[in-house]
């Protein structure tokens, strides 16, 4: 019994030190915050430990997992708690175009990108995090987010359109892809 449960154990383990790095991104454009991303994946991994053996030996378990995440998240904004990601106003701020291999202006980019997604409501941000961040099919997005195929695409249009339509995000994408 005590080498089984080592051995599950060392399963989970490998498991989170193999999926850390993309469990904690695909968090972070879920919260855009560092300290709630990590609260997402540590009480996801929690609940998927308790049922390791089952997620274990499922097909995609890291699907799973993300699926566990994605369900957690969205509990989170149905109880209405509310998630700091970018301050509200920052137009008395100056835009200076930096060169596209600048590490500051990239820094810039990233926040600029977290702050347009931090408008989006929850569904949109998830199907875009998803899709275009994740790489995820449209099936795979709508089994994480547990929902069709067809509201993705919607979600995800939205979410896309909303994106577009943001001056300074326009502006960052347009100039960053200049040489």
């Amino acid at each position: 019994m005590g080498d089984r449960k080592q051995a599950r154990d060392s399963e989970f383990q490998s498991f989170v030190i193999g999926r850390w790095p993309r469990l904690m991104r695909t968090a972070f454009l879920l919260t855009g915050e560092q300290h709630a991303a990590e609260d997402l994946v540590q009480s996801t991994l929690e609940q998927v430990y308790v049922a390791w053996r089952r997620v274990g030996s499922a097909d995609d378990p890291e699907a799973y997992v993300r699926r566990v995440m994605i369900n957690a998240h969205a509990r989170k904004h149905r109880r209405r708690l509310r998630e700091f990601l970018a301050p509200k106003d920052d137009s008395g701020l100056v835009r200076e175009v930096a060169d596209t291999g600048d590490r500051i202006a990239q820094a810039e980019d990233r926040s600029a990108l977290l702050s347009a997604l931090a408008q989006l409501p929850p569904r949109q941000r998830e199907a875009v995090v998803l899709r275009y961040w994740e790489d995820l099919t449209e099936t795979q997005t709508a089994e994480a987010m547990g929902c069709s195929v067809g509201a993705v695409k919607s979600n995800a249009a939205k979410g896309i359109a909303k994106l577009r339509a943001i001056p300074g995000l326009a502006e960052t994408v347009t100039q960053g892809g200049r040489k």
